[in-house]
């Protein structure tokens, strides 16, 4: 029998923010995004927090943030990050989550994020946490610039296929695992572990909660990790998959302009 494993997905489960909306102001800032976009964001934000994204929902999303951000510099996004992420995101985990996290730990029990937002984002928020690995979000970069391509995006079904990957290379007992989501979006996650625990959640995981018996939690008091992001060595932030989580809240928005759109024709 393999040993067990805790995986945690990130905004409004471990952090009491979005990793996604962050990043709105600088972007502007700088021209990537306008500030059409930067409000397109905000409600976005508001409208996947209240009804969850389906799975066709997240693909829509996935193709209109790989065109959004065709051809911009990955040398200009990188600059954007490094000035703002100190600054900006200062992520604030939620003290609940983080005692979570070393009870996992002290029971012998790897701990991996796992979130649609970009791997370099994800993976030095992590290391901060002592997670022993991340899943995320990876996108495809050409001499310099994003393609339009993803080439990995952990969303929905895609998450769980790299969870059962990962546990079949390291040998983790997924009927002795644990998983944590605030996100209807995540159901097949929280299905795939014999441990499952809505965090926050929103109505539709509210509701599946309560239909298959599993735990509700509410995490409440955030911690803010500027001190711990102070007293270690700075992390390189590549801008690839960082560009990817803070647009995420962009395509939310506009697939539920389209969506509305479509049904009023």
């Amino acid at each position: 029998m393999g040993h067990s494993a805790a995986f945690f997905d990130l905004d409004k489960t471990v952090i009491a923010k979005s990793s996604a909306l962050a990043f709105g102001r600088p972007f502007f800032r700088d021209g990537l995004i306008t500030r059409r976009d930067v409000f397109k964001a905000a409600y976005a934000q508001l409208v996947y927090k209240i009804g969850g994204a389906d799975e066709v929902q997240m693909a829509r999303i996935r193709d209109y943030i790989a065109k959004l951000c065709k051809g911009w510099k990955v040398e200009q996004v990188r600059q954007i990050v490094n000035e703002t992420l100190h600054e900006l995101i200062h992520p604030y985990v939620y003290a609940e989550a983080a005692a979570l996290i070393e009870e996992h730990r002290a029971a012998g029990r790897d701990v991996v994020l796992v979130s649609a937002s970009g791997d370099e984002m994800v993976r030095p928020i992590g290391e901060l946490l002592g997670a022993t690995d991340v899943i995320a979000t990876r996108m495809v970069v050409v001499d310099g610039r994003y393609t339009g391509e993803v080439s990995f995006y952990a969303a929905g079904e895609q998450k769980v296929a790299a969870v059962r990957e990962m546990a079949e290379r390291r040998g983790y007992d997924l009927a002795e695992s644990y998983a944590y989501s605030d996100s209807v979006s995540d159901v097949p996650l929280l299905a795939a572990v014999g441990h499952p625990t809505a965090v926050n959640a929103d109505r539709g995981l509210r509701r599946t909660a309560v239909e298959r018996g599993w735990p509700l939690l509410e995490f409440r008091h955030p911690i803010p990790l500027g001190r711990r992001l102070r007293d270690r060595p700075a992390v390189p932030v590549a801008a690839a998959a960082v560009a990817f989580g803070a647009i995420v809240a962009i395509g939310l928005f506009w697939y539920g302009r389209h969506r509305k759109s479509r049904t009023v024709t």
